[in-house]
């Protein structure tokens, strides 16, 4: 999927580092954000093919951030992935039902998370 730009919004380095890891063997173009309202200002400013979204961030989390981007023009129609570690019953619910077009669960599947990624992007 070269050429294809995701915006990962995440705060953990740990998980950002695999991410951004993992994209780039999948030759993505990667921006990133350590917070929502970067992230959203980032969209907007670069228009992403996807956004994998953490859902606890600092300051407004990943849900809220969703809700205002299925609410913005510019982004209603950027894919938005949950790129969660609250993997309990009902969180997937949660995240779709605020605007999510998927869900990933943490810790990530390294072997197939590229495939899901692309899934995201047809």
């Amino acid at each position: 999927m070269a050429n294809k730009t995701v915006l990962i919004i995440e705060d953990n380095q740990l998980n950002l580092k695999l991410v951004k890891g993992l994209l780039k063997i999948g030759n993505y173009q990667m921006l990133e954000a350590l917070d929502a309202e970067s992230g959203l200002q980032l969209a907007r400013k670069h228009n992403p093919d996807l956004i994998l979204m953490d859902i606890q961030l600092p300051g407004m989390d990943g849900l809220s951030a969703t809700r205002a981007a299925r609410s913005d023009p510019a982004l209603k129609s950027i894919p938005i992935v949950a790129l969660t570690s609250y993997a309990m019953q009902g969180d997937e619910e949660k995240a779709l039902e605020a605007g999510c077009t998927g869900y990933i669960a943490k810790p990530i599947n390294t072997r197939s998370f590229l495939d899901v990624v692309a899934q995201y992007l047809q």
